[in-house]
């Protein structure tokens, strides 16, 4: 006999939302249990059926992972409320969302998978995964503004200190950063202490995954290499769910 799980994983898996949305979802009332409205901790069965917002939820019997290079100016969310939001660009035909986020004057590398778990795996700040990106910049980086950088950067705002990160130089107005994790706008903010302005800033990997040279606007297919390595380095992961702007915000 299959053990009941609780409905924002039960959601999450299914490729419906977030464990975090799922939960809002819940508390408005949106979510029933055989017809029943769902409490905050509710646990499903495989043979109940669960309707979110009116509609039947079925679970995705395969995951989902693609590489997406996001251009700017789309958003990274499912809300429909957002004309340029990332879910309606792609027009994928399965059901998919974002892993964290890409901030909308970014570009580059994003994730889109039906999986609630390896979201959370991914995006927890505490997991300390790379995420790599090419930040291009208003004047000429020195040496001082690049070991300023790397040494860790006192951001008042968010009342918090980046950690130490592996920061280089590419070219005159060019740097490389390695983060291990994701306050809100955080290259910018960190830059911006530095009197500096961030003019285009471009993801390139995530753990193991490479952007390559895929097309602003288009996606890929993880490759079974791909997700088996990323599967090893998330073995050991916290799944805990993520809240959005303190783990997994982003740059």
């Amino acid at each position: 006999m299959q053990e009941p799980v609780r409905i924002n994983k039960y959601l999450s898996e299914a490729g419906v939302c977030s464990r975090r949305e799922a939960d809002r979802q819940v508390e408005a009332g949106n979510v029933t249990i055989d017809g029943v409205v769902a409490s905050m901790g509710a646990k499903v069965l495989p043979d109940q059926t669960v309707l979110f917002c009116g509609k039947p939820v079925k679970k995705e019997e395969e995951m989902i992972l693609l590489a997406f290079h996001k251009p700017t100016g789309i958003v990274c969310t499912a809300e429909k409320r957002e004309k340029n939001n990332v879910v309606d660009y792609i027009n994928y035909p399965k059901r998919i969302y974002p892993i964290g986020r890409l901030d909308k004057d970014s570009e580059g590398l994003l994730l889109m998978t039906n999986n609630g778990d390896i979201v959370n795996r991914i995006m927890r700040a505490g997991n300390m995964h790379e995420k790599e990106y090419i930040v291009t910049v208003n004047k000429p980086v020195t040496d001082s503004f690049l070991r300023g950088l790397a040494g860790g950067v006192p951001l008042v705002e968010l009342n918090a200190t980046t950690r130490k990160c592996k920061v280089w130089r590419i070219g005159k107005r060019q740097f490389g950063i390695i983060l291990t994790q994701g306050l809100n706008r955080q290259i910018r903010r960190m830059c911006e202490y530095f009197g500096y302005r961030v003019e285009k800033l471009v993801r390139t990997r995530i753990m193991n995954i490479e952007l390559g040279d895929l097309k602003a606007g288009t996606y890929r297919e993880v490759t079974p290499q791909e997700y088996k390595e990323l599967m090893r380095l998330v073995k050991d992961s916290s799944n805990t769910t993520v809240i959005h702007g303190r783990d997994g915000g982003d740059r």
